[in-house]
């Protein structure tokens, strides 16, 4: 009776990893800790919607600082934790295709997508939302509403960090492709890659 071929090129294989190398092992390793740190963020962002809720519609006293701290900490807590999503891979893929694939395949579809649109993109809203960002510190904006919170460019700093992070993150998943496909950059030396979970 014969077994299955579960060789990493054979479609239908349990799902391998791409090798990890010294850059990509560090630059993953640095988000994963960032990422993990900035998690407790939803657990604020949790308590001050519960405490928004309470305040409303228990006490009867609305707050619009507290509504506006709510989406803030949520929208900040989102971008600067995607880039954690691309290095422990729990972003969303097309899998029903994808495990159709061999991992060559699959690593040179990523290495192209994300060197060819990818980064370029990233790169473009990086350098626009900076500018968005310090239009605002320099304009001293502040929330619309009278008792609003001040100092937006501290929420809109948060977006070309977010994509920064990002880009970060998929460069070094085009380095680990490129480690496979290429053998360069080398990969660690009995080492597998960090299980970030």
């Amino acid at each position: 009776m014969s077994t299955p071929d579960t060789s990493p090129d054979t479609p239908h294989a349990l799902p391998p990893e791409l090798p990890t190398n010294r850059i990509s092992h560090a630059v993953d390793s640095a988000i994963a800790v960032l990422g993990k740190g900035l998690s407790w963020l939803w657990l604020a962002t949790l308590v001050v919607v519960l405490t928004n809720v309470f305040s409303r519609f228990i006490m009867g006293r609305g707050s619009i600082a507290l509504e506006e701290l709510s989406w803030h900490f949520f929208g900040a807590t989102m971008i600067l934790t995607l880039a954690y999503a691309v290095v422990t891979d729990d972003h969303v893929r097309v899998d029903v295709l994808r495990e159709r694939f061999t991992l060559r395949f699959q690593a040179w579809v990523e290495l192209l997508g994300i060197v060819l649109l990818v980064l370029p993109v990233l790169y473009f809203m990086v350098d626009g939302l900076i500018d968005y960002a310090y239009r605002s510190f320099e304009q001293g904006e502040r929330s619309q509403a009278p008792s609003g919170l001040p100092y937006r460019f501290i929420i809109k700093s948060t977006l070309p960090l977010g994509m920064a992070l990002i880009a970060f993150a998929l460069s070094s998943r085009a380095l680990r492709c490129c480690t496979y496909l290429f053998d360069f950059p080398r990969k660690l030396p009995l080492r597998r890659p960090v299980d970030h979970r």
